[in-house]
């Protein structure tokens, strides 16, 4: 027993782990159910027949209770890790007093304090030990959890952010991780899980940017369903969030009300999640905490109910962000009362109140609305423990076992990942890759020697463990000097902090200048140290007020580049930075989004050479910090030229962009028609080849113009991509099929339509590097788009080409 699970002696049958004392049952009550004549638990009778039984049974305090959460959580003022989690915690019940009739969910039972997975395990067994013997009906809880980086418990594997994912272009890769995070919190009793996050990023300042995947629906959609197969193949549910318009908050700033129309809304926001309810088959789904046009989306029946299951069928659950209901009156203010806002919100469309139970145990049942709204939530929740087998006669929570959860498989999805992930922004080949030969090396930044300065602000050593120091980290990392240090063992390698993270330089500029003169190559490894709510440079409630590097960084970066010596840029980061100043200057610039446990190795294996960068870039890096916000799919109005402004906002490195070292051509497109009716199909075949001399992967973009249209488009959207590996000398043919409701957008009268005209087809390696283009004429009526849309692309890639050699 670790020695932060405590045993209660001074009550038998009760344990602690410093957080809530759980009662351990020992015997039945004797008022609770009589578990063999429940029809609802007869696994063999029709599902709503079951369902009708359980909800004719119930009293109305256990119906309500089934809406809601438990979170055995106490913690001081200053240790919170969710938004107003001190306000909102005060007067919590005990266990046993908040589920005297039964529970809807349990809150992050591994995710709130350091349990080994059999502690955890433990701790859920005896709760629902509990809710199966000392309540009335026996009704056991979903237990739910966070999982963005992994499984966001003690001692689990930390994979690479949302961001790092994007960078791959890799579905299959995401969704092999999604499995990997499944299949383990399935093993230790875990059902839901709270990922992905699906905002498109349109504001880099924005702290959650590094749990985005980017600022392209289409890739966001394509990665976000990967990743919720994987998860739902594993065994947990996955939870949509944050819907809708989070990310587009006023300023980048967390939680800021958003100012949207109804077509970037539609075109923009909303894809990826679609995708997901449609293609994914998503169980669940959280509202934002934001308000979109002064209507919250807490309180939004249009948005989670009209949209949601009307226009798009979804059939899951949804849960509320943590406290959301009560912030309607708190934050918001269109309800009087915590029981107004709990009114508001289940009439919404929302079925489970989270993290616990508050405003939904004040709804009036004898409100004929209010007891209809309720009855249909009701009715989703158990329809999803039915499914989940929780109903079921004899169902009893797993035994608590030893479970490795950073085991070899979960290692090996990470470096791939890690390593996929690694974007080359610069080379100007006299560096890199470091050689095995170079006598010294500096490695100089605020984090080099911290190697959960690679992790997310959602990953467990830096969402729970600072609270405990004496744990360390939980999991073995070595940082990045050391891993150096591995690929190079004849090499000097010299570490120096450069300056404080966000703190004024005292000196340490200076320190590394000397440091650096002295070695043959500077690594000038800069960006982000990821903490929640202002407790980092990114993660949530980490907004960023420009996008020049934190603290004295740039200086920092300056400095070296005066030494004379090489330097190579490395951006450790959850959001992109402006980088315009350094382009020309340093030897080489490597970007990094917060690549995990397995990102020290996996950087400094592209550094020398072992692993071929392949990532690509799913935002912009800007040149400078001063022209916010701006995202590649602005329409013509927004783009950089024409010197309508003083203010630049040029990228320093476009949308899609990634080197390697190797080199690739890419031809095309090859249209299999020149014009196609409005409600027809085209396939755009593009080439690619590896014309360098040794193994690599790129990914091959297929861009669409509309130049004329009823409403402004952007310049150029993504409409397809494929990450293709090839040998040296070999080539490949990749080809998208289109269907045209791909070209479909938001048109005058706020319907999807497909117009006809010419649009404009263009493949290469990213936005700022397309090699060729092709016209397509649609023809025909304009086209409304119906209620099942094509959604995705479909690519197929052939070898074209023997390896040279």
């Amino acid at each position: 027993m670790s020695p932060h699970l405590l045993v209660d002696t001074t009550k038998p049958g009760w344990w602690s782990d410093g957080v809530e004392r759980i009662p351990v049952p020992t015997t039945t009550d004797a008022d609770t159910h009589d578990t063999g004549a429940a029809i609802w638990r007869d696994p063999s009778r029709p599902a709503e027949e079951r369902i009708d039984a359980l909800v004719a049974a119930m009293t109305p305090a256990e119906k309500l209770a089934q809406l809601g959460s438990h979170w055995a959580d106490h913690r001081s003022p200053d240790e919170v890790i969710a938004p107003m989690q001190d306000v909102m915690s005060a007067g919590r019940d005990t266990f046993e007093g908040a589920v005297r009739d039964g529970i809807g969910q349990l809150t992050r039972v591994f995710g709130t304090a350091p349990v080994t997975a059999r502690e955890g395990m433990a701790k859920v067994q005896a709760s629902q030990q509990h809710l199966l013997t000392r309540t009335r009906l026996g009704v056991p809880a979903v237990v739910h959890e966070e999982c963005l980086t992994g499984f966001t418990a003690y001692q689990a594997a930390v994979y690479p952010t949302s961001m790092a994912w994007a960078a791959t272009f890799h579905p299959e890769l995401v969704r092999e991780m999604a499995h990997a995070i499944g299949t383990d919190m399935a093993a230790v009793g875990v059902h839901q899980g709270l990922s992905p996050v699906l905002d498109v990023v349109t504001d880099y300042r924005w702290g959650r940017v590094e749990e985005t995947l980017g600022e392209d629906p289409y890739v966001v959609a394509t990665l976000a369903t990967a990743y919720v197969q994987g998860l739902q193949e594993g065994g947990v549910l996955a939870t949509l969030k944050h819907f809708a318009g989070h990310a587009t908050s006023r300023g980048g700033r967390n939680h800021a009300p958003v100012s949207m129309g109804v077509r970037e809304l539609r075109d923009l926001v909303l894809p990826p999640f679609e995708m997901a309810v449609k293609v994914g088959r998503s169980a669940s789904v959280m509202n934002s905490y934001t308000e979109l046009d002064h209507v919250p989306a807490a309180a939004d029946r249009w948005l989670l109910t009209d949209l949601l299951r009307g226009e798009w069928g979804f059939t899951g659950t949804v849960v509320s962000d943590y406290w959301a209901v009560p912030f309607l009156k708190a934050k918001h203010g269109v309800a009087a009362t915590v029981a107004d806002a709990a009114r508001l919100a289940v009439h919404a469309g929302i079925d489970v109140e989270l993290p616990d139970l508050a405003g939904y145990a004040q709804l009036d049942l004898d409100d004929p609305e209010v007891a209809a709204d309720v009855e249909i939530a009701l009715r989703r929740v158990l329809r999803q423990k039915l499914e989940l087998g929780l109903l079921d006669e004899g169902w009893t929570p797993a035994e608590p076992v030893d479970v490795d959860l950073d085991s070899p498989r979960n290692r090996d999805i990470a470096r791939r990942l890690a390593e996929e992930s690694v974007v080359l922004l610069a080379d100007d080949h006299t560096v890199l890759p470091l050689s095995p030969a170079t006598s010294r090396i500096a490695v100089v930044g605020p984090c080099v020697e911290d190697p959960a300065a690679l992790m997310g602000a959602y990953s467990f050593p830096l969402h729970v463990l600072p609270r405990h120091p004496g744990l360390g980290l939980g999991i073995e990392v070595a940082p990045l000097p050391e891993a150096l240090r591995s690929e190079l063992p004849g090499t000097e390698v010299v570490v120096r902090p450069g300056c404080p993270l966000v703190e004024p330089d005292t000196g340490q500029i200076a320190e590394a200048v000397e440091a650096a003169r002295d070695c043959d190559v500077v690594l000038a490894v800069v960006g982000d140290r990821a903490g929640m709510f202002g407790k980092g440079t990114s993660g949530e409630g980490s907004d960023a007020p420009g996008l020049d590097l934190p603290g004295d960084q740039v200086a920092l970066v300056e400095a070296l580049l005066g030494t004379g010596r090489p330097v190579v840029l490395v951006v450790v980061s959850g959001r992109p930075y402006a980088l315009g100043a350094f382009v020309d200057r340093a030897a080489a610039i490597v970007q990094a989004f917060l690549p995990g446990s397995e990102g020290p190795g996996a950087i400094a294996r592209v550094l020398t050479g072992s692993v071929n960068p392949s990532g690509h870039l799913p935002v912009q890096v800007p040149a400078t910090g001063s022209a916010l916000p701006h995202t590649y799919l602005a329409p013509p109005l927004g783009q950089d030229g024409d010197k309508i402004s003083n203010l630049s906002i040029a990228a320093a490195f476009p949308f899609g962009h990634g080197l390697s070292y190797t080199s690739f051509e890419v031809s095309g497109p090859v249209l299999d028609a020149t014009e196609v009716p409005t409600d027809g199909a085209v396939t755009a075949t593009a080439t690619v080849t590896n014309t360098g001399e040794r193994a690599g992967a790129t990914v091959v973009q297929l861009y669409a113009a509309d130049p004329v249209a009823q409403v402004t488009r952007p310049v150029r959207q993504l409409v397809g991509y494929a990450r293709v590996h090839l040998e040296p000398g070999a080539g490949a043919e990749v080809t998208f099929a289109l269907h045209t409701d791909r070209f479909s957008f938001t048109g005058l009268e706020r319907a999807r339509v497909v117009e006809p005209g010419e649009l404009e087809l263009s493949v290469g390696r990213s936005l700022g590097d397309l090699t060729g283009s092709a016209t397509l004429t649609l023809t025909g009526p304009l086209r409304r788009v119906g209620s099942r849309p094509v959604l995705t692309t479909d690519v197929s890639v052939r070898a074209i080409q023997e390896v040279a050699g």
